[in-house]
């Protein structure tokens, strides 16, 4: 284990180090308020407490706060390599202001929907332990989140191989490991459970409808919708009751109404986004096709053989050399040489082809 720690502390410096100041600065807090911890009572006083968080008390500052808040060593780390990851996969998308945008607004969306669901809670049961029993802090609220956000960069990479998990599966893995250790009784509240399903909602509802990016707000392609948090069978149901809330939310003027949006930028034809073809979604399907095509060619070419030297070789051994005569001699004794005498007195030998055909 020892040999272990050092190799763990120089990944996790380098990780720190390539990242920004918004990063740094939430990791950084998250662990000098851990230390605080061990002198004064922060979960007090800087996490929700849902009876504090509302009149008369309104310790509205616990909505910012919460998210920094920690009381176990392991909460710390698993609090800090949350902001890493977020800082090292969204952060070259978004930007660094866009990552802080994004942790304000799901750490207050998502702390203000926990407080309210405990005052309802206490509304329904009279149960004081509702209201100042329950802290709601640390790291599952963002967590649900970064998760969330990961599932709509990169929903498609492969987590586990055996069995096969995919990114778009872990925030309804998450919350369901949530639920099962509530159940079992190994978590003392419900607050983990409860903070980390309404940062999933907080996340998904602003990347969903809110965002501002280049290509206008939100996301609307099919792979994002609510309904693809669910197993396949109930995706159905899910889906119809998402779309009655959304109508509803639209008529309230919460949330945009999907419009047919026409990129008439596009550099080789006109391309129409209609509401499920978000340019989004067909740019993630371009690039896994793309993957897939090069996965392919990779097959092909290394089961073709190149030629072998030695084919060549020995093509170039059955050549026909064509030394011999062209016309080889039908008798085998040589020709009588005819000796003539020219003007000049010398005699000149001459070789007659008296077996050649005479042409009349």
């Amino acid at each position: 284990m020892n040999r272990y720690l050092p190799v763990a502390r120089q990944h996790f410096l380098t990780a720190l180090a390539s990242t920004s100041v918004v990063v740094k600065c939430i990791c950084v807090t998250v662990f000098v308020l851990y230390l605080i911890s061990w002198l004064a009572n922060t979960q007090v006083a800087l996490a929700i407490t849902p009876g504090y968080l509302f009149p008369p008390n309104f310790w509205i500052w616990t909505l910012l706060t919460h998210g920094v808040v920690e009381q176990h060593v392991w909460d710390v780390a698993l609090n800090v390599a949350t902001v890493i990851t977020a800082g090292r996969l969204l952060e070259p998308l978004w930007g660094a202001l866009e990552l802080l945008v994004f942790f304000v607004v799901v750490t207050v969306a998502a702390g203000l929907l926990s407080g309210l669901s405990y005052v309802l809670a206490y509304a329904a049961t009279f149960d004081l332990s509702y209201l100042f029993d329950v802290h709601i802090s640390g790291a599952p609220t963002f967590l649900g989140a970064v998760l969330v956000a990961l599932k709509q960069t990169s929903g498609d990479t492969t987590v586990l191989r055996v069995p096969q998990i995919r990114l778009k599966a872990a925030p309804a893995l998450v919350l369901l490991t949530l639920a099962i250790l509530r159940l079992a009784g190994l978590l003392e509240t419900s607050a983990p459970l409860v903070g980390c399903s309404y940062g999933a909602l907080a996340g998904w509802v602003y990347l969903r409808f809110y965002q501002r990016h280049s290509r206008g707000r939100g996301d609307m392609s099919d792979h994002f919708a609510f309904a693809s948090f669910f197993p396949e069978a109930l995706q159905p149901a899910v889906g119809l009751i998402a779309s009655l809330v959304h109508a509803a939310l639209v008529k309230m003027k919460v949330c945009r109404k999907m419009v047919k949006r026409y990129d008439v930028g596009a550099p080789s034809s006109i391309t129409i986004s209609l509401p499920g073809t978000d340019p989004q979604d067909a740019e993630r399907r371009r690039q896994l096709a793309l993957k897939a095509l090069n996965e392919r060619l990779k097959r092909v070419e290394d089961q073709s053989a190149w030629p072998s030297m030695e084919d060549e070789e020995d093509n170039d051994d059955d050549e026909v050399r064509t030394d011999a005569p062209l016309l080889p001699a039908r008798d085998p004794s040589p020709p009588a040489p005819s000796t003539t005498q020219n003007s000049t007195g010398q005699e000149s030998s001459i070789i007659s082809f008296e077996d050649a055909p005479t042409h009349s």
